[in-house]
């Protein structure tokens, strides 16, 4: 920290003591006063032991007009639209549970109506088994034959 070989005692070096600068305060615009753009009217009082009283005219301050208020509340507006989309939930899911059902009976009469046309099919194949009318023979055992003699 101290510069060394420097031949001076800590006391004798040079100290350098740095005083805080004050902040000058912001320079504000002087405060004009500002004369009302009309003059109140005077008004004079008697009173009814003879004294006048003599001032300016206040004009009171009216309180602003009142909203009227809603016939409803908004709170019992919210808990009606709120019955309103529940009822609406509610019933179109009634409506989906009917919309399941008849769809499941529309299947099963289709798996119905298929196994009475595929079974009416494989009746009348087993029906017309026994009758030959036009049907071709094939003998196994010529082919067989052609075949081993052919590749033999």
């Amino acid at each position: 920290m101290f510069p060394e070989n420097t031949g001076h005692r800590p006391a004798e070096q040079a100290v350098t003591i740095h005083q805080p600068t004050p902040i000058q305060p912001y320079p504000t615009a002087p405060v004009v006063p500002v004369q009302p753009a009309g003059v109140p009217s005077v008004t004079s009082i008697v009173l009814p032991d003879g004294r006048v009283i003599t001032g300016y005219a206040i004009d009171h301050t009216r309180p602003e007009p009142v909203t009227a208020k809603p016939l409803v509340s908004r709170t019992a507006v919210n808990i009606a639209l709120g019955g309103i989309g529940f009822g609406a939930v509610c019933g179109g899911l009634v409506l989906l549970t009917t919309f399941i059902a008849a769809l499941a009976a529309l299947v099963q009469q289709l798996i119905i109506l298929a196994a009475v046309i595929f079974g009416g099919f494989i009746a009348v194949q087993v029906l017309t088994a026994g009758q030959s009318k036009g049907a071709t023979t094939v003998n196994i055992r010529k082919a067989v034959i052609k075949r081993n003699h052919f590749h033999g």
